[in-house]
């Protein structure tokens, strides 16, 4: 399914800059020792078949491991980085996002002080 989501922004003229692989592992509530109960490597799969199939880079952003209180959250408005900022969840978000932030951006969507008219 995430390859087909990916696939998509050729029809849309979406650049895809990653996958993020989300439920990675749960961490043990007792020791935090990860158990991977859906798996482990299929972000990495996702990356290297859209990086094959659309002939660019996609990279794994990031794992973002499971955590119920991600979609107590969610239903609530209240974001995890912010109810438990220290949870193995929120560190990754956090993560990901100054990754994220990092990226230089292209020009779409940005304004370049001109005009298409002529004066």
């Amino acid at each position: 399914v995430a390859v087909r989501a990916g696939m998509m922004s050729q029809h849309t003229r979406q650049r895809v800059i990653g996958v993020v692989e989300n439920m990675s592992a749960f961490p043990c509530p007792h020791c935090g020792e990860p158990t991977e109960i859906f798996g482990s490597g299929g972000g990495e799969i996702v990356a290297k078949q859209l990086t094959s199939a659309l002939g660019t880079d996609v990279p794994l952003l990031g794992k973002i491991p499971f955590d119920v209180r991600l979609r107590e959250g969610g239903d609530q408005g209240r974001p995890l980085v912010l109810d438990a900022p220290e949870s193995p969840a929120a560190v990754a978000i956090r993560a990901l996002t100054e990754g994220l932030a990092a990226k230089p951006r292209g020009l779409a969507g940005m304004n370049l002080g001109i005009s298409p008219v002529r004066s």
